[in-house]
């Protein structure tokens, strides 16, 4: 049943436009799995909407759910952005997508075990020995170090994206420490407790039990029965510390901070009122700088002393491994194809979106040439940041990046403005199309899971394609029916 009536005429204007794919409307008639929120937006007042919108926020606050944005003057503790209009995947989509990213993240730890091990993949020439062993992210205190089950990346973070044409393209893959899923979390609950009669119509695949499958993952990377976890936090100033306690205490774990931690005989301990307990697995939530001062950066004041010579010892799991960052880096990102093709002799199920490597001189001609056109990266950033949109930037601020690029051309990787996806979304002049991505998170353990969905960012500015949330960005409830 066509409802273009419901969508167009009657949801509060929602316009979205024709040259960007909206997942709720197409050629001005709403798509099918989008009929029931349609007619909700038809029938609810925006006074209603804002109204919930406040009760969120409140609830938000009270519960502390907020993200730290550093150098901010206005303040760096704040509320994320929650938009109470689920972003909604039919179940078809949803099976392909999940399929991807196992496929995806099987390929990405074969290679990660590849590189500190034989280098097949080096010596085959499909990706430039150079770019992998002097990637600051390449750790050569890992080489030869074997892992249970060659397991690297035990936590993953796949960002999807949606081009006008409809296609899926994985945008860039998050290894080291992807935040997120417990705001995918805490929306699910916001949404059952503002709409509960609106959830209660569709099938929507649950997101609860993702604590479990994570625990499950971090119980199986260790060979010790009834293994202990610790979840390891920079603390309470670091941009993403709700989500360290909030799946500490989720999974019914301990958080620590480095200093709760100690190494004696190459195995860890946790300090505790009772005395010292032994660790199994540590779910660490920092980077590789700073988890040891003897290997590392000597002036870390987060990790722990002695904590690489157990970890190489096989007495303690960290998760993700240490020198997973060398696989998530975005000039290696271009490769992952190939890395499926020659570790799963399989095709891509998912693609990446095209991309240019400015360290090739032919490719850095081409970006300098077009940057007006093009979306640059840092190799290595990360939140949004050091980025450039072309269409979005003046003439000055790519007369900037210019520079920086010449002078760096290794630091830096270029791609086509794809035109993102768009959703209702509820903003300041009402019901508006806006764009956004999909972080489903990918768990790695004797077997791969995924809970259905992830979180859902969106760029609440108009005609933005940021949706980082220290860019302004706001998050979504993801609804995937079942068939």
């Amino acid at each position: 049943m066509a409802c273009r009536n419901i969508a167009i005429e009657d949801t509060h204007g929602y316009f979205p436009n024709p040259n960007h794919y909206d997942e709720m409307i197409s050629l001005g008639e709403c798509r099918p799995h989008y009929q029931h929120i349609a007619t909700w937006l038809g029938n609810t007042p925006l006074e209603t909407l804002l109204l919930k919108r406040q009760q969120s926020e409140a609830r938000f606050r009270q519960e502390g759910i907020t993200f730290t944005v550093y150098g901010d003057n206005a303040g760096t503790e704040r509320l994320i952005p929650f938009d109470m209009i689920p972003r909604i995947i039919p179940a078809d989509e949803w099976a392909m997508m999940s399929k991807g990213c196992e496929q995806r993240i099987q390929a990405l730890n074969a290679f990660l075990h590849d590189v500190y091990h034989e280098q097949h993949i080096l010596k085959a020439g499909i990706i430039p020995t150079e770019q992998v062993l002097t990637n600051e992210h390449y750790q050569a205190v890992m080489k030869g170090l074997t892992l249970p089950h060659n397991i690297y990346a035990h936590i993953a973070g796949i960002d999807l994206v949606r081009h006008s044409d409809g296609t899926y393209y994985v945008l860039e893959d998050n290894l080291r420490t992807p935040s997120g899923v417990s705001y995918m979390l805490e929306n699910r609950k916001m949404t059952e407790r503002l709409f509960p009669d609106l959830i209660a119509q569709h099938k929507v695949l649950p997101v609860s039990h993702y604590p479990d499958y994570l625990k499950t993952t971090l119980l199986e990377a260790s060979t010790v029965q009834g293994a202990t976890i610790a979840v390891l936090t920079p603390g309470r100033f670091n941009s993403a510390f709700f989500e360290h306690a909030f799946l500490a205490r989720s999974m019914g774990v301990n958080l620590v901070g480095g200093s709760d931690l100690v190494v004696k005989n190459e195995v860890v301990y946790m300090k505790t009122i009772s005395g010292l307990q032994k660790v199994d697995v540590i779910y660490r939530r920092l980077d590789d700088d700073f988890i040891d001062p003897q290997v590392f950066n000597p002036n870390s004041m987060l990790g722990v002393a002695g904590l690489m010579s157990a970890y190489k010892a096989g007495n303690v799991i960290l998760a993700n491994a240490v020198g997973t960052g060398v696989a998530d880096d975005k000039s290696i990102y271009p490769y992952v194809p190939d890395m499926i093709r020659f570790y799963l002799k399989e095709e891509p199920i998912l693609q990446n979106v095209p991309t240019w490597q400015c360290r090739k001189p032919d490719h850095l001609s081409h970006v300098l040439a077009n940057l007006p056109e093009l979306v640059v990266k840092e190799a290595q950033g990360s939140g949004g940041y050091g980025m450039l949109i072309g269409p979005a930037a003046t003439k000055a601020e790519i007369e900037d990046f210019r520079a920086k690029i010449i002078a760096e051309p290794a630091a830096y990787i270029a791609q086509p403005t794809l035109a993102l996806s768009t959703c209702p979304t509820f903003v300041a002049s009402g019901i508006a199309p806006r764009h956004l991505d999909l972080r489903p998170f990918v768990l790695s353990g004797k077997e791969v899971r995924l809970v259905a969905g992830g979180l859902t960012r969106v760029a609440l500015k108009a005609g933005s394609l940021v949706v980082n949330s220290s860019q302004g960005g706001g998050t979504k409830d993801t609804w995937v029916l079942a068939e």
